[in-house]
């Protein structure tokens, strides 16, 4: 996933041996990859982005179920969280591709717009079919599947108590140790230092978060987020620079918060209060940050 990951648990847990528990979240984590990265060529994913259509494929329950959740958040969010973005995420030089980072030109970008919309996928079961050429891309929801599958191999093997974090998604479960609960940090979105914006004491939730301050290029002076827009083929270009999303399944925080921070300040702020979704909001001001908390993460903040 190109990135890596942290496992903790209480000391009270010492008859757990790490080794052994590192060994089989490794091998989750290799399983996990093989079914849904771009970057592995011979993944389920690949496959399925490498054949022309119209193709079916059989695919593992794992991978269906995160398709299955990619059309649910695709719906509730009329749109802005798009998996087959993935033309227009290669394009604009942030996918495996690994293009050269310049602005394409509209000819470019019409053509890579083209190639996006999930009317041309379907989901039947383990069976995934594509009427049109598509490349689906699960890069905004397959850490928070992980980390879900990871708390929950943890957890059958005897851990009851533990954080779990994938680059920045993650996951917690009781307490750090007796009344102490786990306190996770919130980056400031700045471009030119790393520095906590809010700690959090979580307890039995999920985080993730979204941002436009650590995967971005520069060209003649302006700067272009790997957030697109599926709408207008281009990096988000609003205020809003980081969403936090808490919520008990990881896989659908790391979906939202990607959309929400696609939508820009006032859409996200409407759907959060609309939908009922814990959300932290940081919106750039000039020189400084505001911050802004839904109804839904305040009452979960100070219940």
């Amino acid at each position: 996933m190109g990135t890596g990951y942290s496992v903790m648990w209480p000391s009270q847990s010492n008859n757990i041996n790490a080794d052994i528990v590192q060994q089989k979240i490794d091998a989750e984590l290799i399983k996990i990859n093989q079914q849904m990265s771009t970057y592995e060529q011979s993944s389920e994913l690949s496959l399925f982005n490498q054949a022309s259509a119209p193709f079916s494929q059989q695919v593992s329950p794992e991978f269906s179920q995160v398709l299955s959740l990619s059309f649910q958040i695709h719906s509730l969010t009329q749109g802005y969280f798009d998996i087959s973005v993935g033309p227009l995420v290669n394009l604009w030089g942030f996918g495996p591709d690994k293009l050269t980072r310049l602005v394409p030109d509209q000819n470019q970008i019409k053509l890579a717009q083209s190639q996006i919309g999930l009317k041309a996928i379907e989901l039947n079961g383990l069976t995934l079919t594509k009427t049109a050429n598509r490349y689906l891309d699960l890069s905004a929801i397959a850490k928070g599947f992980a980390v879900d599958e990871v708390a929950k191999l943890i957890e059958e093997l005897g851990i009851e108590a533990y954080l779990v974090e994938i680059g920045g998604e993650m996951r917690v479960k009781g307490e750090k140790s007796k009344g102490v609960s786990w306190k996770v940090a919130i980056e400031a979105p700045d471009f030119s230092e790393r520095r906590v914006q809010k700690i959090l004491s979580l307890k039995d939730v999920a985080m993730a978060t979204s941002g436009d301050y650590r995967n971005y290029f520069e060209d003649n002076g302006e700067r272009f987020s790997h957030s697109i827009d599926p709408f207008t083929a281009q990096p988000v270009k609003h205020r809003l620079a980081s969403v936090t999303i808490i919520d008990d399944n990881c896989a659908r925080a790391d979906a939202l918060a990607t959309a929400m921070l696609v939508m820009g300040e006032e859409k996200a702020k409407e759907f959060a209060v609309q939908q009922g979704i814990k959300a932290y909001l940081i919106v750039r001001k000039q020189h400084s940050f505001v911050e802004y908390l839904s109804p839904a993460f305040e009452s979960w903040l100070n219940p």
